[in-house]
Parts: structure tokens; sequence; C-alpha cells
């Protein structure tokens, strides 16, 4: 995820009252209204909006180190990598800094068209930035958000874990928002994903070196 998040508290649009609206809804609403400059973005998260801006050197380096090798690794099959869509469940909207999901994304749309839904995609990969606002939602929040959604595959790239680490956290319990399994493997040794469209792919030091 991209660093330096800020909150957005929920605003109503065009003068129409919002009695009896949920919080949801006057989030989604809002969020939907937003008009953001180039380079931010803005996710729901938990209960609020939060607008980010595009991230650092290292945190793009990273990225897209990992989305050339996995899309060549995924070449040739039912799935893709992608970046900078809004992956969607019910009234919550991410922007994961990668993720997997079938090559047709017709095949995945969310209700309203804008970007995909949550259900079809089955990886998501986010690197740690830097500062304890960013560690906390990718290390806690979004990761909590990530296995209500049901997404069976959740990629942490955190630099700032010791000296470095990949986790892997799969077997996502919905209900009670977590992944019952979690696999850390610390930079300089490979990472391997043990199942899905991207089994056997590795994260190792020709992704995460500095």
């Amino acid at each position: 995820m991209t660093a330096l998040a800020h909150e957005v508290m929920p605003v109503t649009t065009d003068d129409k009252p919002t009695s009896g609206l949920g919080l949801d809804e006057i989030l989604w609403q809002a969020w939907k209204a937003m008009e953001l400059p180039e380079g931010y973005q803005a996710e729901i998260i938990e209960g609020s909006i939060e607008v980010s801006p595009t991230g650092r050197r290292r945190h793009g380096v990273l990225i897209n180190r990992f989305r050339r090798a996995l899309e060549a690794y995924l070449e040739g099959g039912d799935f893709a990598a992608y970046q900078e869509i809004n992956v969607i469940r019910g009234r919550k909207s991410w922007i994961p800094d990668l993720f997997v999901a079938p090559l047709d994304l017709d095949e995945i749309p969310d209700e309203e068209d804008l970007g995909v839904d949550a259900a079809g995609v089955v990886m998501v990969v986010e690197v740690v930035s830097p500062g304890n606002r960013n560690t906390e939602r990718d290390r806690i929040r979004k990761r909590r958000e990530y296995a209500r959604a049901g997404i069976e595959l959740y990629v942490l790239v955190d630099d700032f874990d010791g000296e470095g680490t990949v986790s892997l956290l799969t077997c996502p319990d919905s209900e009670k928002a977590t992944y019952t399994d979690e696999h850390r493997v610390p930079y300089g040794a490979d990472a391997v994903i043990a199942d899905g469209p991207a089994k056997g792919f590795v994260i190792g030091d020709s992704i995460t070196r500095s």
C-alpha cells in the first residue's frame, strides 16, 4: 500500500439528505463522489476513507519487480496480475499494490462497474510503506479486510519487519476476519506460493533485494 494515508470524514453530495443511511452507504457515496488530484488514490478500509499519494521509489521498485516476474510466471494461463484497479466487496473498496484474478476481468465485475468483485480475486500483494499508520494498515487492518472477503492468499512484503520479511497468509476465516495460516520468510530466503494459479512462484532475492 502507498505511503502517508490520511483519513477523510464522511461527507454528503448533491445536497441530498443522509437521514436513514448507514455509515457504509454514506462512505460509499462520498468515495464515489471524490475527485482526487493525479497521483492520489482513495480506499474504504474498516469504516473510513483513506487517501494515499503515490509510493516512494523503493515501494515502486519492489512491486514492479514482483509484477514483472509474476506476469511471466502466469503467461499462457487463465489468470493475470493487475495493478491500480478497485477491488470491491459490498461497500468497501481497496486498491492492492498487486492482485491476481481471471485473465478476463469482465468475468468478475462489481455491481456498479467501478472495479472488480473481490470474490473473483485469488491473491493480493501489499508492499509495506514506512510509518506507523502505514505498517498498521497493511499488517492489521487490510489483513482483516482481505480475510473477510475470503481472498485465498495475501502476500505481505515488509521491509520493516526485522531485516525484511515476506509473509504468505492463507486459509482466510471470513467470520473471524483473520488468516489462520501464516508463513513468514526472511529476506534472503525463498518464499514459495504453495497453491492457486501462482503455485510454485518464488518470492526471493530477485524481488526483495535492495
